[in-house]
């Protein structure tokens, strides 16, 4: 049964996103998710658990992100969907989770699950196997594992270089591998490969044609404190200038949205 209005409450989702309203974005699923339980529409339930995992992940939540992510997965068997491209996102999502709060071997069963899935079903040049392999990388790094972290962050610029507009990706996986390289072997040793890392994020950043949307705007954020870290300090604030006007943009264009 899908008697929930999902493109509408997904939309709505992604205008709240798009302003940085995380607390409505919760409040939007959460309200939706209960709306969801009633009609029995368990299709929508996981697109909604989903969601949820990742918010209160970023929120540092950790009970109700597992909580959430622990619904997601026993949604995917009860709608048989497993084995699908949908059942691996959900597993990368858990992924994020587990890896967010420390807890990085059994995130690595997820994203083994999720890339014996898009191994089947995706091709080598898609932007869900370049996220993959990001997240894969950042397991290791948290576990350790710097060699093989090292590998899949080379795997991910492999495939993100042939998704078109993937700058901005390309940029923040460079950065990641700056600070794994500094981790991994000391800033003394890997000074060089750092500061070429941190180069070719920049020209990432700015090279001609990138579109400077929300999604330009979570780079920007998640990027600056790292140049910060690397003596990049103006083009630091150069990216919070540009992250706050973009979402002042989005929330003045979406100022008159139909709510859902």
């Amino acid at each position: 049964m899908g008697s929930i209005p999902m493109n509408r409450v997904m939309e709505r989702f992604d205008r709240l996103n798009a302003v940085n309203d995380a607390a409505g974005a919760r409040r939007l699923l959460l309200y939706w998710l209960e709306e969801a339980k009633l009609a029995g529409d368990e299709r929508a339930q996981l697109s909604l658990c989903n969601e949820l995992m990742g918010l209160f992940r970023l929120a540092g939540n950790k009970d109700e992100a597992i909580r959430y992510a622990e619904s997601a997965l026993a949604l995917v068997d009860r709608t048989g969907i497993d084995g699908t491209v949908a059942a691996g996102t959900v597993c990368v999502n858990c992924g994020t989770v587990y890896t967010a709060f420390g807890q990085p071997k059994d995130a690595m069963v997820y994203y083994e699950r999720a890339a014996a899935i898009y191994g089947q079903r995706l091709g080598t040049a898609d932007a869900r196997v370049g996220s993959l392999y990001n997240n894969m990388a950042a397991c290791l790094t948290a576990a350790g594992e710097y060699v093989k972290a090292e590998e899949s962050y080379g795997k991910a610029l492999a495939v993100m270089s042939e998704v078109p507009g993937s700058e901005p990706e390309r940029a923040i996986t460079l950065l990641n591998l700056a600070d794994l390289l500094r981790v991994a072997y000391g800033l003394a040793d890997a000074c060089e490969r750092i500061d070429d890392c941190v180069q070719r994020a920049h020209d990432l950043m700015e090279g001609e044609g990138v579109a400077r949307g929300t999604d330009y705007a979570q780079v920007c954020g998640k990027c600056a404190p790292i140049f910060e870290y690397y003596g990049w300090f103006a083009y630091a604030e150069e990216l919070r200038r540009r992250e706050a006007a973009i979402y002042g943009k989005a929330g003045n264009d979406s100022a008159t949205g139909e709510r859902v």
